[in-house]
């Protein structure tokens, strides 16, 4: 239903009960806005709840890693890596006066 929805329900629930003096037959319309305000109110409630239950984190069961010496062995398995890194130098300003 959702917030909006439910404290609409409980708004127009209240309004019906405590504002409303008219008479129809057959139809008790402060019972009406009774039951509109308490339909309202366990929208609310659930509303609230299903929000509350989505938010909590999941929660995330790792293994410790392998603490090991050797540089190339990771997560139990054996990784091998090579990498080149070169560095390129800016040109040199041009001489002065040219």
């Amino acid at each position: 239903m959702g917030i909006g929805g439910s404290i609409f329900l409980l708004a127009l629930g209240a309004i019906l009960a405590f504002a409303v003096n008219a008479e129809i037959s057959g139809l008790d319309i402060n019972v009406v806005g009774y039951v509109l305000m308490l339909a309202g109110l366990i929208g609310l409630v659930v509303t609230i709840w299903y929000w509350n239950s989505r938010r909590r984190p999941a929660v995330v069961q790792q293994q410790p890693p392998v603490v090991s010496n050797d540089p190339a062995y990771r997560d139990g398995e054996v990784v091998q890596e090579y990498r080149e890194t070169t560095r390129r130098q800016p040109p040199p300003p041009p001489p002065y006066g040219a």
